[in-house]
């Protein structure tokens, strides 16, 4: 059965607001006074808004980022979407996005155990597996693309004219993957999992995270309903047919499909299963929407995905004129697979559809592609518009919020033709 996240949304608020939960590791008023900071003045996102920048390695990232990949910002490592095309439905590991808090941890295998814990359990009483004990439930293999929630954030600014705090990703914060581990619902019944139970949290084991003002929010972790880790989520340890490498989880993730990406916990070390609701800053302070056109306690915490659409070409590129150009991209939605690409290659005028080259699937983005034959010089700008199945379009603008979340407009993408 499917989780009914608008339900669980709207309960989960009423919970916070009214006090009937715990956030674990941050006292309710600390958690209050960050909630009222976000919501009058926009808080810190977990990582600051940084200048575009290359390099061909980054502090705290693990894998080489050369400069024809990857755009570094800060603790993070964007995808250039050009270094996508031709590569395959699945993005290759080494060009997969990195989005770390703070620095990736290398790991042992051999070393390496999760706890799953808490009085959501039968009598309480903890349960540890190693890799190898996972890996004797039985096997899952899942398609699915992971995006970071702040993905397009800066075009709230470069587009929409707004200012939003947080990493300033274009489209390159998603990657899609075939992974591979077992599913949390068997982890969590082989431990005993009790039916008072009702949220699940993960938590990472990178450094904690430590705010600009001292505030030690502790290590990363964000609760899921227990309908939903009971659903679809998985426990994984390989990727694209090879084990988790440090930057993306290893020796195991979480594996939330469609979700933001902040749920798909990375170096996950111990779960606790509660019988009451849980919190933490990572859906209250951050992975919300805050500003003028939301509560002013701010939206409930974000679920899923919004609809996004991608071409596989530098910004600013520069094509030739009279010749027959076949330019590619990649749609993609939360809430289901994209059935339909319309592009425009004269910044909205008229518009036409996209052949699309993939079976639309949930969880999954579509390729598609278009020929153009520019017969005029000068800038140009595309356009390209996705439909999913649950008939959601991307809009023309995106209602601002202040932390630069969920960005899902059509993106003006300028060329040049000479």
């Amino acid at each position: 059965m499917r989780t009914s996240e608008s339900a669980y949304d709207r309960r989960r608020l009423r919970q916070w607001l009214a006090g009937e939960a715990r956030a674990d590791g941050v006292s309710r008023r600390d958690m209050l006074r960050l909630l009222a900071a976000a919501g009058l003045a926009g808080a810190a996102a977990p990582a600051a808004l940084a200048a575009p920048a290359a390099a061909a390695t980054a502090p705290g990232i693990v894998k080489p980022l050369p400069d024809e990949w990857f755009t570094v910002r800060g603790t993070n490592a964007e995808t250039r979407f050009a270094a996508l095309a031709g590569t395959g439905y699945h993005t290759p590991n080494d060009r997969f996005f990195v989005r770390n808090h703070t620095t990736t941890p290398v790991l042992t295998a051999a070393d390496w155990s999760l706890t799953v814990w808490g009085d959501g359990l039968r009598n309480g009483r903890p349960a540890e597996f190693s890799l190898d004990d996972l890996k004797q439930f039985p096997a899952v293999s899942h398609s699915a693309f992971v995006e970071c929630a702040g993905n397009g954030r800066s075009l709230f600014t470069s587009q929409q004219g707004q200012t939003v705090s947080g990493t300033a990703w274009t489209l390159g914060a998603i990657g899609a993957a075939r992974w591979r581990g077992v599913r949390l619902a068997d982890v969590l019944r082989r431990a005993g999992l009790d039916r008072r139970a009702v949220d699940v949290m993960p938590r990472g084991l990178d450094a904690p995270y430590v705010l600009a003002d001292g505030t030690d929010l502790g290590r990363v972790r964000r609760p899921l309903p227990l309908s939903k880790a009971l659903d679809d989520v998985l426990l994984v340890h390989e990727m694209n047919g090879e084990p988790l490498p440090p930057d993306h989880g290893h020796p195991v993730r979480v594996l939330v499909p469609s979700w933001i990406g902040i749920a798909s916990l990375k170096w996950v070390g111990d779960i606790e299963v509660s019988a009451q609701p849980l919190y933490s800053p990572w859906n209250t302070d951050f992975y919300r929407l805050f500003g003028d056109a939301h509560p002013a306690g701010g939206s409930a915490p974000l679920t899923r995905q919004t609809v996004k659409s991608a071409w596989e070409l530098d910004r600013e590129a520069t094509l030739t004129a009279g010749t027959t150009h076949r330019l590619t991209g990649r749609s993609w939605s939360g809430a289901g697979g994209v059935v339909r690409v319309e592009v425009s290659t004269d910044g909205g005028t008229t518009w036409g559809e996209a052949h699309l080259h993939d079976t639309p699937r949930r969880d999954g983005w579509v390729r598609w592609s278009t020929r153009w034959r520019p017969a005029a010089t000068g800038p140009h700008t595309l356009l390209a518009r996705a439909t999913d199945s649950a008939g959601r379009t991307q809009p023309d603008a995106t209602v601002a919020n202040t932390q630069g979340y969920l960005f899902d407009a059509v993106v003006r993408h300028p060329v040049r033709v000479e």
